[in-house]
């Protein structure tokens, strides 16, 4: 029996079997063979009677944009196939994003506060090698989900949103004034929003079979019996290549133990390592990396999945349709999306579906400035080339944490301004290039190893984003002289008006707040 085997025996549940049945979801992804579902269809027949404004297919995330939109007055219905209710694995997110719920009045100051699980005092960066870096209020904020959600059902309830439990979408027909929605019973609406995650069958179909560039997959535990749990990991890794892989571990306390996850970043070959061989490597060196012997845990649950990411931001060939969240694919492709993508969007998705309800722009042009093209997320497509190797090449086998190490030296010594907003997945110009003049300098020859590893075409095309990063940041810069202008415009102007300055701000990081 692997040590997988033993462990995962031991929780409730048949946890074995759910890692295993993400692994053949996995490599169907992998080896370009799972099958295109074809759920959205198209008819040119008016329906005629609305029933609602937003029908939302997922509710674990689709709660939040449902609640805020429910609020302003927007009929909304929610569709979750299983019961909504929150994981018992807390998110972890920093404490400055949680705002965004008390501006968009989801939760009172004292509903966010008792959402709170767990707050830790500050969090390192290191690498094998290389010198630690601690840093405060970055991701030090484990938000209780089943609190959370359980709040959020019922101010969504109380605003009039419906939620339709144990309710599977099955099938979406678009037709020019409205969408049918079917899930058991059927629903008429303005819009449909697609919250269903990665493996959303409607993200399937848009995209046609098309194989993800790259992956991240994670596992880890929740565990008790470690001898220290008053601080947290953010990026971490102790061991030289391994696997054609580099390994990078994070720790978070949580309220009933302490979590430990190990991830990689890998291309999409079918000869890629499972969920489960990850499994075992992070068993085999949790004593390694915590200081205390597996025998001396007391396991709580097991965590795994897996991240699919693409170069280029989906593209929904269909009116009347919005995927949000890890839908859109429009994570960073060195970060989990998740929980804190959606909040860190969710106060532009609200207003902006908003707007387009309004204005009735409801078309694809118009919906695709929802989900624009975003420059900061497209240059860290290079920085997850420096941290992967190809299944086949050849790199010594302590490049990586060498760079990294180099790279968040030179940060830190730039100050929390430029390190705090990268290590919360925010990339801005002036940062960025600091840090790159800063990084070149110091170590030339490192750098130039970079480039036969990444490949000099990633490089190429990572220099149009990083231009494009600089031009966002301008615009947005320019753009806070326009307000009282656009504000004399017709709604429709002004619809696309927000939408530009909205994707200038948020592709340039300047959404960030410290």
């Amino acid at each position: 029996m692997s040590l997988t085997e033993e462990i995962l025996s031991q929780l409730p549940g048949d946890v074995l079997s759910g890692l295993r049945r993400s692994d053949r979801i996995l490599a169907s992804l992998r080896e370009g063979n799972a099958p295109v579902p074809a759920v959205v269809k198209e008819n040119s027949q008016p329906l005629g009677s609305l029933d609602w404004d937003v029908v939302i297919c997922g509710g674990t995330l689709g709660i939040f944009i449902g609640c805020a939109l429910a609020l302003i007055g927007v009929r909304v219905a929610l569709i979750e196939r299983a019961t909504l209710r929150g994981r018992e694995q807390e998110w972890n997110i920093s404490r400055k994003e949680l705002e965004v719920f008390l501006r968009l009045n989801l939760l009172t100051a004292d509903e966010l506060g008792q959402a709170i699980a767990t707050d830790y005092p500050k969090a390192r960066v290191s690498f094998l090698g290389g010198t630690e870096v601690w840093v405060e209020d970055v991701l030090n904020i484990g938000v209780d989900p089943v609190y959370l959600l359980e709040t959020l059902k019922q101010r969504f309830l109380n605003a009039g949103g419906k939620l339709f439990e144990q309710t599977p979408f099955t099938e979406a027909v678009v037709h020019p004034d409205g969408v049918m929605v079917n899930a058991l019973d059927n629903f008429k609406t303005r819009l449909l929003i697609d919250a269903m995650g990665h493996l959303s069958p409607i993200t399937l179909q848009a995209r046609q079979g098309q194989k993800p560039d790259a992956f991240c997959t994670v596992v880890g535990t929740c565990a008790q019996g470690f001898p220290e749990n008053d601080t947290g990991d953010l990026i971490l890794s102790f061991t030289p290549l391994s696997n054609q892989c580099q390994y990078f571990w994070e720790a978070f306390p949580a309220r009933d133990g302490r979590t430990t996850y190990l991830f990689t970043y890998m291309d999409a070959h079918p000869h890629r390592m499972s969920l489960e061989a990850l499994f075992e490597e992070y068993l085999h060196l949790m004593p390694e990396y915590q200081g205390v012997e597996l025998h001396q845990l007391t396991f709580q649950r097991a965590l795994f999945g897996f991240f699919p990411s693409y170069r280029h931001p989906l593209k929904t060939p269909w009116s009347r349709i919005l995927p949000v969240g890890d839908s859109s694919g429009s994570q960073s492709p060195v970060s989990f999306g998740g929980f804190g993508a959606m909040v860190r969007h969710l106060e532009r998705l609200t207003l902006g579906t908003h707007e387009a309800l309004q204005t009735d722009q409801l078309s694809v042009k118009a919906l695709a400035l929802l989900q624009p093209y975003q420059p900061n997320l497209s240059v860290t497509w290079l920085f997850q080339k420096a941290m992967s190797v190809g299944v086949n090449q050849k790199i010594a086998p302590n490049q990586i944490n060498q760079l990294l190490s180099v790279v968040f030296q030179q940060m830190q010594e730039l100050g929390e301004s430029v390190l705090k907003p990268f290590l919360q997945d925010v990339v801005q110009f002036l940062a960025l290039t600091q840090t790159l003049l800063k990084t070149a300098l110091v170590q030339p020859i490192l750098v130039a190893k970079i480039i036969p590893q990444v490949g000099l075409g990633n490089l190429l095309d990572w220099m149009v984003h990083y231009s494009n990063l600089g031009i966002y940041s301008g615009l947005f810069w320019a753009s806070q002289t326009l307000e009282p202008w656009i504000k004399n415009l017709p709604s429709i102007p002004q619809y696309y008006c927000h939408r530009w300055i909205d994707s200038w701000k948020y592709g340039s990081g300047s959404d960030f707040i410290d």
